[in-house]
């Protein structure tokens, strides 16, 4: 039987397209494999079901991603090219689940673009985060920091091109001068289950700003791509709350005891979520 790429005409419209990201930066989707119905297939592959209507599958997702089934979201990939400053891809690194190939300053002579933050992202150090920032420096603070920034990139290049230029020292060694806020690109591809965990903590309020940027624009295209993993995961991860143990006894404490009786009572009669709650609730009280 022959069998054809699966395709999604909106993922298919944006193929190849830079997509700014700060001064410098870029993403763009070099290709992708699979939509939603591969999810789908995947995870009724054990009884032979295929694709159903979009309800039953947004329902079959939703289930699959409340409950931590991850498998079947491995079954579709995408590759990214993405430039971005060198600080923000040891950030990016630091997620192992994908297969990566960056840009070598031993074999290519690296171009001179470095990354110089908005005046409005020039901040005071966070009191109580020491790896986050807070409210902005005043203007002519921040003004100056750029302008102090700039100079020290463009010398910090400067001998760097005087090295290859002037004398026979090795790529590999010139490179030590280099800046962290140059830019470097790469190429990334991951499975759909570890761009969601990726994208969980980097589009969070709390990431650096430089590298949620990205994550913002890379959830887009997961929306484009497949709408209802993205719809699932906006409802099930990014903007749900878990509790620990500690939190759900203080919440216990604060409940109504008889009107959540009532309710688990009621929830004997519902489907999917309510009557889950039910059964959490019973195991609360």
């Amino acid at each position: 039987m022959t069998q054809h790429k699966i395709l999604v005409p909106e993922m298919d419209k944006i193929l190849g397209t830079e997509f700014k990201i700060l001064d410098h930066g870029f993403i763009r989707v070099v290709d992708y494999m699979g939509n939603d119905s591969s999810i789908v297939q995947a995870a009724r592959v054990s009884y032979g079901g295929g694709t159903k209507t979009v309800n039953e599958d947004a329902g079959l997702i939703n289930y699959l991603m409340r409950h931590k089934h991850t498998t079947p979201f491995e079954m579709c990939d995408i590759k990214f090219h993405v430039k971005m400053p060198v600080f923000v891809a040891r950030q990016w690194i630091r997620h192992r689940t994908a297969s990566v190939n960056e840009i070598s300053a031993r074999y290519s002579i690296i171009g001179e673009e470095f990354y110089i933050p908005e005046t409005e992202e020039i901040c005071h150090q966070a009191k109580g985060n020491k790896q986050g920032r807070d409210n902005p420096l005043e203007i002519d603070q921040a003004i100056s920091i750029q302008t102090k920034l700039r100079e020290q990139q463009v010398d910090a290049f400067a001998i760097y091109n005087g090295f290859l230029s002037d004398t026979t020292m090795a790529r590999e060694l010139a490179r030590i001068v280099l800046p962290e806020g140059r830019y470097t690109e790469m190429y990334w591809k991951i499975n759909l289950h570890n761009l969601l965990h990726f994208l969980h903590l980097r589009a969070d309020k709390h990431a650096q700003q430089e590298i949620r940027v990205y994550a913002i624009k890379m959830l887009e295209i997961v929306k484009l791509w497949v709408p209802l993993a993205y719809n699932a995961f906006v409802n099930y991860r990014q903007q749900a709350v878990h509790f620990s143990a500690l939190q759900i006894r203080k919440i216990k404490d604060m409940l109504d005891i008889e009107k959540v009786k009532t309710f688990i009572g009621q929830s004997e009669q519902e489907k999917g979520e309510l009557k889950e709650l039910g059964q959490i609730l019973k195991d609360i009280i």
